[in-house]
């Protein structure tokens, strides 16, 4: 495509698969590569964000890191649907548990994403836009999660613009509404995806809990995830 290589992927027209997965951490990307697809190749190391192709169970599969928020993500999957022209992309990341109902390694997937960004502004919306999963990749991930015995909960997650928010109560009206977890990315994901008619999904693993304060440390987020990797690929 002539607008390839892009400022911020280094890969060629046909580098990528028609799927990519899109875990915010690169290292996570290689960690993928390495120990799941067969005869993986390095195709951008931009910026020092790793993606790699390779096949896995035959299937073309990509996979790349994507960053933290919904800036970074943007970026990556405005090239990847319109520059590349991957079709579906897959978010795999880590999540906050604002539920009872979802603890430290329980898969969620995002059926739906609040945001408390104003990301959707640029597109004029004289209202409100409701971003959501592309509803096949949302069935099929929910039907390989029952045949692998992997309990997934389906609801509604938020995209956050803060990590470390400066009100300790922003959470409270979040969880009042019934939202699963808490993330960065998901939101935006989404909304371009609808703007580029293309297909994404966000499927997470709860690394903490905001209720109760457990959590996973940086080397079980990196690595621990083997149950949310798995069902990835295989949807891919």
């Amino acid at each position: 495509m002539a607008n390839v290589p892009t400022p911020h992927i280094g890969a060629k027209e046909g580098d990528f698969a028609n799927t990519v997965l899109l875990p915010g951490d690169p290292l996570r990307a290689k960690y993928i590569a390495e120990n799941y697809l067969e005869n993986p190749r390095l195709v951008t190391e931009v910026r020092n964000m790793l993606g790699f192709t390779g096949t896995y169970h035959g299937k073309e599969v990509s996979v790349m890191g994507a960053g933290m928020g919904m800036p970074s993500i943007g970026i990556y999957s405005h090239e990847l649907f319109n520059f590349y022209g991957v079709e579906k992309l897959i978010r795999i990341g880590s999540a906050g548990s604002l539920s009872e109902k979802v603890h430290v390694r329980d898969i969620v997937i995002g059926e739906g994403a609040c945001t408390n960004s104003s990301w959707a502004n640029q597109y004029g919306i004289h209202g409100t836009f409701a971003p959501i999963a592309d509803f096949d990749l949302l069935r099929k991930a929910v039907e390989t999660a029952e045949k692998q015995g992997v309990h997934a909960v389906v609801g509604n997650v938020l995209s956050s613009d803060q990590f470390y928010n400066d009100d300790p109560h922003a959470n409270d009206v979040w969880i009042k509404m019934g939202i699963l977890a808490v993330e960065m990315e998901a939101a935006a994901l989404y909304m371009e995806a609808a703007r580029s008619k293309k297909k994404a999904l966000c499927i997470c693993t709860i690394s903490d809990e905001v209720l109760t304060g457990v959590e996973l440390d940086s080397a079980e987020r990196q690595t621990g995830f083997r149950k949310m990797m798995e069902l990835a690929l295989e949807i891919a």
